[in-house]
């Protein structure tokens, strides 16, 4: 008689329960099948539409997510669970978990307003957040910054888009400028023409916009030249330096000096 009843209980609560639970586990199958490939189709088309690969992955991480959630929810409510109260403490854990994330929460805004207003790209030379180099990666917590000595910085997005933003590659053309210094017993006219050919004889300086060459301080020691070359970016750091070198090299030939800072000292005998 007690096997009986628990053979009749067995067989009540499948029969109530059997079709819900097979028609909840259909539904959350079928329903992720489904979301995988509406992911599929939303990640092909911000593919097709050349949006950035960073949001699209983003994109694709949300909308997943969001649905797969529906099916859950769906799931749940053919088994007869009240999804009301599951929603209410799922909104205080999203609450709680929010609260203690927010730091990550604003790296992953500030990606987004990064993806989306692209002030610099992957390969660009940026001063951003308090490193200068170029951008070797953007994550949807960081950006990876590689200066010219070969180091990884990781910015958090957050400072990036709360600071400045310099991009020195954003335009196809940089100008490159320099200030040199000769003696007041120099021959002027003779410096502003040297400076001059070591600009125009160099075929990585462009002609259009010509290149820049003035007095433009009287100063304590010195009287100071202002150059100014335009070349493409990618020639700017070349272009920086051996400059210098050429006009130090160049003033030595001709007799032209470089003063430094000095001071007289007079003491009464």
């Amino acid at each position: 008689m007690e096997i009986e009843k628990y053979t009749d209980m067995a067989v009540m609560y499948a029969s109530e329960y059997g079709l819900k639970v097979i028609a909840a586990i259909a539904i959350f199958v079928i329903g992720k099948w489904i979301v995988k490939k509406l992911t599929a189709v939303v990640k092909s088309m911000l593919l097709k539409a050349n949006v950035d690969k960073t949001l699209v992955e983003f994109s694709e991480s949300i909308v997943y997510s969001i649905l797969l959630l529906m099916v859950v929810l769906a799931s749940l409510n053919a088994l007869g669970i009240n999804t009301t109260s599951f929603m209410a403490i799922f909104g205080a854990a999203a609450l709680a978990i929010g609260l203690a994330l927010q730091g990550s929460f604003a790296n992953i805004g500030a990606a987004v307003l990064i993806i989306i207003f692209r002030p610099f790209k992957v390969g660009d030379f940026v001063d951003a957040g308090g490193a200068t180099g170029t951008v070797e990666d953007i994550n949807l917590f960081s950006t990876i910054i590689s200066p010219v000595d070969n180091r990884t910085i990781i910015v958090p997005n957050s400072n990036i888009i709360g600071g400045n933003i310099t991009n020195y590659s954003r335009k196809p053309l940089r100008r490159v400028d320099h200030v040199f210094g000769i003696g007041y017993d120099d021959d002027l006219k003779l410096a502003k023409e040297t400076l001059m050919e070591l600009l125009v004889s160099d075929d990585r300086i462009l002609k259009d916009p010509a290149p820049f060459v003035a007095v433009s301080e009287l100063g304590d020691s010195s009287v100071n030249f202002t150059t100014r070359a335009w070349v493409d970016g990618a020639d700017y750091w070349a272009v920086h330096f051996e400059l210098i070198e050429k006009v130090k090299l160049t003033f030595d030939e001709k007799g032209i000096s470089i003063p430094y800072p000095q001071m007289d000292i007079h003491t009464d005998k």
